[in-house]
């Protein structure tokens, strides 16, 4: 039967697909929509079962608060062009809608929501995923619950997205607060939350850079006493291409390569173990100070070098209760 360029706008206008592919599925069906959406459906989910492979690096966050209930959402795709189409941005907010009003806590919660058309999250992106052609999924998603809530979309860009959570009114503060979340990126509320595994980890490489350090130090200092530029033999390769380059004489390479040798190993064997600590301690706190939220320098305040925990304090008594960030930003 002859497909009418109406009928084909009216289902392309309930689909999302492409011209070609609504007239297909239209002559297919013999001009019946319903067969007509079952066939661009179930095209559309094979075409995304081919893709399930490909990298996912762009893509659409969201974030909403409703009565006391605020949460995040991260659909992810192939490319910006994708990222950025309207109807791209609708389904992630539909879903994120979903996710609010069944008050979600788990994106496998979210997979399962039913949409007003009758899908469930993870099935109605599968079906935009073949109406594009691209890989999409579902990867993100958190939610903080009760008063005080304020959320961030940094620059309205869709990639970063931040929630506070504050423990009095102050829609001002919580604002900027958020904005710090998204501006510095805590690792952590204060130093209590760090978990221990990342403290032991942060220590053990602060230990390691103080002996490196130390050793270093006492190799360059040897170096220049004996008249070579520690810049010229930082590596061996330097050694050799300096050496090539006429800037370093055969016998300074082999004295270089003896003293880094020589002075290294001894360095080495009789550090202070206990200045090591110390110093290793003082480099843990200034992670603690630049990667926690609470001591971190508030950047949004009136130019007076203060902690987050400090500002707060003069906005009320106020303390942070709870924060989330997901972005799509390399950082």
């Amino acid at each position: 039967m002859a497909i009418s360029i109406d009928d084909i706008k009216k289902l392309r206008a309930m689909t999302g697909a492409g011209l070609a592919d609504v007239k297909k599925a239209l002559t297919e069906a013999d001009g019946d929509f319903d067969k007509a959406k079952d066939i661009l459906r179930e095209r559309g989910l094979a075409i995304a079962a081919k893709r399930s492979d490909r990298e996912t690096s762009n893509g659409c966050v969201l974030v909403k608060a409703v009565d006391g209930f605020a949460a995040m959402l991260a659909l992810k795709c192939e490319t910006d062009f994708v990222a950025n189409g309207k109807d791209f941005i609708q389904l992630t907010e539909d879903i994120l809608d979903a996710a609010i009003a069944a008050k979600c806590k788990t994106l496998d919660e979210v997979k399962t929501l039913k949409l007003a058309n009758g899908d469930d999250a993870a099935t109605a992106v599968q079906h935009r995923s073949g109406i594009t052609g691209e890989k999409m999924e579902l990867d993100g998603y958190d939610y903080l619950e009760g008063a005080n809530i304020s959320i961030y979309d940094h620059m309205g860009k869709h990639t970063l997205a931040t929630m506070v959570q504050l423990s009095g009114a102050n829609e001002e503060a919580g604002h900027k607060v958020a904005m710090q979340v998204a501006a510095m990126k805590p690792v952590a509320l204060d130093e209590s939350s760090v978990p221990q595994s990342v403290k032991d980890e942060e220590f053990k490489v602060a230990v390691e850079k103080t002996k490196e350090e130390m050793v270093s130090k006492a190799v360059d200092a040897a170096l220049k006493k004996a008249g070579i530029n520690p810049a010229h033999v930082d590596s061996e390769d330097h050694i050799e291409s300096n050496t090539k380059k006429g800037w370093l004489t055969e016998e300074d390479a082999a004295k270089a390569r003896e003293i880094k040798k020589t002075v290294g190993e001894e360095k080495a064997a009789s550090l202070n173990e206990q200045m090591i600590q110390n110093i290793a301690q003082g480099r843990l706190n200034k992670f603690f100070k630049e990667s926690c939220l609470v001591d971190q320098e508030f950047q949004f305040g009136d130019g007076d070098k203060e902690s987050v925990a400090d500002w707060l304090k003069k906005q009320g008594d106020l303390k942070i209760l709870a924060y989330k960030r997901f972005t799509l930003v390399a950082e």
